[in-house]
C-alpha cells in the first residue's frame, strides 16, 4: 500500500476523532446538521455514519467547514498533509458500478455522470469487507481523492448487488430523491446545464401562458399542457435544422436517415422514440412532425381547478388545491371554509408543497396567512416574516430549491430509463398498464 494511502487513513481517523471530540460551535454545528439530515433518512447505521462523514466536508461553521477547522487547529501538519486534506473538499457521493476488480481496489463508474475512477482501499479492514464484491455490483458510497490518479473510500457503503436495468433505474430514481444535492457531485458542468434547462423551461412557460401561474379546469389544462409540449418539441426540432412543415418521409429522404438514426436524433432532442415509430407507420408518408401525447394524471384531469405554477429555480407545479387555499386566505372567517384545517395541515406536512409555495402565498396574503397560522398552530406570537422559514424547517421542508423534475439529464440516464421501461413492458402480461419507473428523466 502506498505511503500516501496509509497516511490518508490515519488523517481521516484523526479528523473524525477531532469532530467527535469537538466542543462549542463545532459541536453545535454537528448537532444541527445531524438533526436536519436525520429527518430525511431512515436512521440506520449507514445513515448515521454517512452523516458524520459528510459533515466533515459539507458542514458549516460560519464560513468554514470542519475540515478547515481541523487544518487550522493543527499547525504541525506537513505541507503534503495539508494538500491532501484540502483535496477532500472534492469528496462526493455517487451510485457506482464496479467495472473491474483490482488487487487493491476497484475501477468504478459513477452511474449519475458516467465518469470513471480508480478507487483503492486505505486500510486492511475495508479491503477484507469489500473483497467479496464482484464486477457489475452497484455501490452507494462516498469517495475522496488521494492523488491525481486514484481515490479512496471515504465513508460507509451500501452494496446493492448486480441490478438489471429496471432495478438500476429505480435505484437511480431513489438516489435522485434522497440525495438531490449529490446528483452531479463530480460534474458541476452537468449541474449547471440542468439548472439552465429549468430556467429556459420557465421562460417558455411564461411565454406560452402569459404568466407564471394559470388556473383552469383539469381537462382544459391538460389540453393546454399538451399544446405547450408540442410547441417545445417543434422548437427543438427546428433548432436542430429539421423542417417541421414537411412530412417525415420528406425529412428522411432529404437527410438520408434511417428509422433508427432518426430515433436517436429524436431522443437527443427530448422527443419520444415511440412517436417516431408511429410516424414511420404512417403508410402515406404525409403526417407532419408530431409529439407524443402528454397527459396529466387522471386525478388532475378530473379536478375542478388545477393551478400550474412555474419558477426558474423551483420548477413546475400542478396543484389541485391551490385555488381552495387562496379561498381560505381570502375568507373573512377562514375556519368557516369546509376542510380548511385539513388542507392547511396537508400544506405543512406533505412534501409536494415546498417552501416556494408557502412563500408565494406569504407574498400575496401576508396578513391573512399570519393570522391563519397563529390560530391553526396556537402560536399567537408567530410572525410570518421572522418565523415562516423556521416553521417550514420543522416540517422538513428545504428552504433552498433542489433540482426539480423538469431539469434535463445526461442522455445515458435518459436511455437507461427508456430501456428499463421497455423491459418492464415486455415482462408484463398483455393488457396491463405500464408503471412509470421515474418521472423527469428526459432530455
Amino acid at each position: 500500500m502506498d505511503a500516501i494511502l496509509e497516511r490518508s487513513h490515519q488523517l481521516k481517523q484523526d479528523l473524525t476523532d477531532f469532530v467527535f471530540d469537538a466542543e462549542d460551535e463545532l459541536a453545535q454545528a454537528l448537532e444541527t446538521y445531524a438533526a436536519v439530515k436525520s429527518r430525511r433518512g431512515n436512521g440506520d447505521n449507514f445513515q448515521q455514519e454517512l452523516i458524520i462523514d459528510s459533515f466533515i466536508t459539507e458542514g458549516r461553521v460560519g464560513d468554514s467547514s470542519p475540515l478547515d477547522f481541523f487544518i487550522e487547529s493543527h499547525k504541525d501538519l506537513s505541507e503534503d498533509d495539508r494538500k491532501l486534506l484540502k483535496s477532500w473538499h472534492r469528496t462526493f457521493m455517487g451510485l457506482f458500478a464496479i467495472a473491474k476488480t483490482l488487487p487493491d481496489g476497484f475501477e468504478l463508474i459513477n452511474w449519475l455522470t458516467d465518469k470513471h475512477y480508480t478507487v483503492k482501499f486505505n486500510n486492511a479492514e475495508k479491503l477484507k469487507a469489500m473483497s467479496r464484491l464482484k464486477e457489475g455490483d452497484i455501490l452507494l458510497t462516498r469517495i475522496s481523492p488521494v492523488t491525481d490518479n486514484y481515490w479512496t473510500f471515504s465513508g460507509p457503503y451500501t452494496q446493492m448487488g448486480k441490478l438489471g436495468k429496471p432495478k438500476l433505474a429505480v435505484a437511480i430514481g431513489n438516489f435522485k430523491e434522497n440525495y438531490k444535492d449529490h446528483l452531479y457531485g463530480d460534474a458541476p458542468e452537468l449541474l449547471e446545464e440542468a439548472w439552465q434547462s429549468v430556467e429556459v423551461y420557465h421562460q417558455q412557460f411564461v411565454e406560452f401562458f402569459g404568466s407564471d401561474e394559470v388556473t383552469l379546469p383539469g381537462y382544459q389544462l391538460n389540453k393546454k399542457i399538451a399544446e405547450f409540449q408540442e410547441i417545445l418539441t417543434k422548437k427543438r426540432l427546428e433548432e436542430a435544422g429539421i423542417d417541421t412543415s414537411k412530412s417525415l418521409g420528406e425529412v428522411v429522404q432529404e437527410a438520408g436517415l434511417g428509422e433508427e438514426e432518426l430515433k436517436a436524433v429524436a431522443e437527443e432532442l427530448g422527443t419520444d422514440s415511440q412517436a417516431v415509430s408511429q410516424m414511420f407507420d404512417n403508410k402515406n408518408g404525409t403526417r407532419k412532425m408530431v409529439t407524443p401525447k402528454v397527459d396529466l394524471p387522471a386525478e388532475l384531469r378530473k379536478a375542478e381547478h388545477v393551478t400550474a405554477i412555474s419558477h426558474p429555480r423551483w420548477g413546475q407545479f400542478f396543484l389541485p388545491t391551490y385555488f381552495k387555499m387562496k379561498t381560505i386566505l381570502e375568507a373573512e372567517d377562514w375556519q368557516s371554509v369546509e376542510g380548511a384545517e385539513k388542507l392547511i395541515r396537508f400544506y405543512l406536512e406533505d412534501k409536494s408543497i415546498n417552501a416556494f409555495i408557502w412563500h408565494r402565498l406569504a407574498q400575496e396574503y401576508p396578513t391573512q396567512l399570519e393570522k391563519v397560522l397563529q390560530t391553526f398552530l396556537q402560536r399567537f406570537e408567530f410572525q410570518l416574516q421572522n418565523d415562516l422559514d423556521t416553521l417550514l424547517e420543522e416540517y422538513n421542508k428545504s428552504i433552498e430549491p433542489e433540482l426539480p423534475e423538469i431539469a434535463s439529464v445526461p442522455i445515458h440516464l435518459h436511455n437507461l430509463f427508456q430501456d428499463a421501461m421497455v423491459e418492464v413492458g415486455k415482462s408484463k402480461p398483455k393488457g396491463k398498464n405500464k408503471k412509470q419507473l421515474s418521472k423527469g428523466f428526459q432530455r
